[in-house]
């Protein structure tokens, strides 16, 4: 009414009002009233802003990516602003007067993708997929030290790099590279897992096989020990052995010598007896034979001297013409026999 109006701004939003060209008030979250024929209101929203962003790009080696992420702002100095883009109102205070209030995040938008393009244009692909911690580094400092931000007054808060994107050609040439890979460690672990399970089956049959190596030279010392304990005790016996045939040997020719000692002496003795015979023979050869026939006589029993007699008497049987002997002889010779 008769071009009095009234404002009042949020404490996110730092207002001017000039008056015929000159600032009258200014202030964040202030509320009044002017006069709308010969006010001017700026208004400048002083809150964190988030902005995303995304663009393509070319790395160093020619490849194409798309660049996501965001950029989160304040504005710190509302005057150097104001100076530098028109953020008036409307007369009836609810809309801005041009577009520059639109065209600040796209400014700065348009300064990370500058930055970000010095960055990528030193940097291939597969570094630049790998490398957002070091783009966002990058892209902080570039920002901190732009004359352009410093120039509108704004405060770069943050940035985020969400993702760094191959063309889709060349993401599947890296899918399928990656793919090959993958394939080619799972290979080398399948062939790694066999070779460990070869290398540890060898090694169980070694130790199987030097278990029974051990056991074969075990059995082969037991039997080593029992053939020298059969040979100590066939040594032991053969010893004995030659020994006991020492002994008999020793009995032998000890028999031996008794033997021919015996016969020395037997023969000694008879050699004896017959230099005895010998001599009674010859004592008797010079005796008369009839002497010797008396002497003999002299000694025989009746009975042999009838035997004497009857052998006489068949000695000259052819000159005896008749011969009678009594059975009372008879009677008498035998009874004289000695019993047998």
């Amino acid at each position: 009414m008769l071009g009095i109006r009234f404002i009042k701004v949020a404490p996110t939003d730092f207002v001017i009002q000039f008056r015929r060209g000159q600032r009258v008030r200014e202030g964040a979250g202030l509320a009044f009233l002017y006069f709308a024929p010969t006010t001017s209101l700026v208004l400048i929203p002083i809150g964190s802003v988030e902005v995303p962003f995304i663009f393509e790009e070319v790395t160093a080696d020619f490849q194409s990516v798309t660049v996501q992420g965001q950029i989160t702002y304040r504005v710190a100095d509302p005057q150097r602003l104001a100076a530098s883009m028109n953020f008036v109102l409307t007369p009836d205070g609810r809309d801005y007067a041009s577009e520059d209030a639109k065209k600040l995040p796209q400014r700065l938008v348009n300064q990370v993708q500058v930055l970000t393009r010095v960055s990528l244009q030193g940097l291939a692909l597969r570094q630049a997929l790998g490398r957002s911690d070091g783009l966002v580094a990058a892209l902080q400092e570039g920002l901190q030290g732009s004359e352009v931000i410093g120039a509108l007054g704004v405060e770069v808060l943050g940035i985020s790099i969400l993702a760094i994107r191959p063309t889709p050609e060349t993401a599947r040439a890296l899918e399928a590279e990656a793919r090959e890979q993958v394939l080619r460690q799972a290979d080398e672990a399948i062939y790694t897992r066999r070779n460990a399970a070869v290398e540890q089956e060898r090694g169980i049959k070694e130790n199987e096989l030097n278990t029974e190596i051990a056991v074969e030279n075990k059995k082969r010392q037991i039997m080593e020990a029992k053939l020298e304990a059969e040979k100590s005790e066939q040594s032991k016996r053969r010893e004995l052995r030659e020994a006991e045939m020492a002994t008999q040997i020793a009995l032998e020719e000890q028999r031996q010598g008794l033997i021919a000692l015996s016969t020395l002496n037997a023969r000694a003795e008879a050699d004896t007896r017959a230099y005895a015979v010998s001599t009674v023979m010859q004592a008797l050869a010079d005796s008369d034979p009839r002497i010797l026939e008396v002497l003999t006589l002299a000694r025989m029993e009746p009975s042999q001297l009838v035997a004497m007699a009857f052998k006489d008497l068949a000695g000259g049987a052819e000159r005896i013409g008749q011969l009678n002997i009594t059975p009372d002889l008879l009677r008498e010779l035998m009874a004289a026999t000695p019993a047998e």
